[in-house]
């Protein structure tokens, strides 16, 4: 048996081909090693105490952050129903006017916040008593709710 001496047929190959073989092995381990860790490092649990990412985490979209924040209306709006409450409707209303002085873009908001006031009023004080509590706060809304909760 005669062996061939063309270099087409021989084994072994040069350094290129030496490196092509090692990363043709290489490179598809080390992906499957680091998706899996990748994976791994996942907290799939949904327990945020870590600071791992978990796979729920909602704070990393930010628009589904904004949605959990409280517009300062609502904030406002809120914190005045309480001091209506707790205090008098005067007091509540100054301190939307307050508000409204200071935070020129609640402007907007004052006549809803003024009707919220003045059903709350309604419900805490009773129609007449509420009524006498009004005054032209974001041109009379606070009045305007009152009547809308005696129907």
């Amino acid at each position: 048996m005669k062996h061939s001496t063309n270099p087409q047929t021989r084994r072994g190959g040069g350094p290129a081909l030496r490196i092509g073989r090692t990363l043709a092995f290489v490179l598809p381990v080390v992906l499957v090693l680091s998706g899996t860790l990748a994976v791994a490092r996942v907290n799939w649990s949904g327990n945020s105490s870590s600071p791992v990412l978990t796979a729920a985490d909602t704070s990393v979209s930010g628009a589904s952050s904004r949605a959990a924040a409280r517009a300062p209306q609502d904030v406002l709006r809120d914190a005045l129903l309480v001091e209506l409450q707790e205090q008098d409707p005067g007091v509540a209303l100054t301190r939307l006017q307050q508000a409204v002085n200071d935070r020129p873009s609640l402007a907007k908001h004052c006549t809803s916040i003024a009707r919220a006031l003045g059903k709350a009023a309604v419900r805490v004080y009773g129609p007449a008593r509420a009524q006498s509590y009004a005054r032209p706060v974001c041109d009379t809304s606070f009045a305007s709710g009152v009547v809308t909760a005696r129907r």
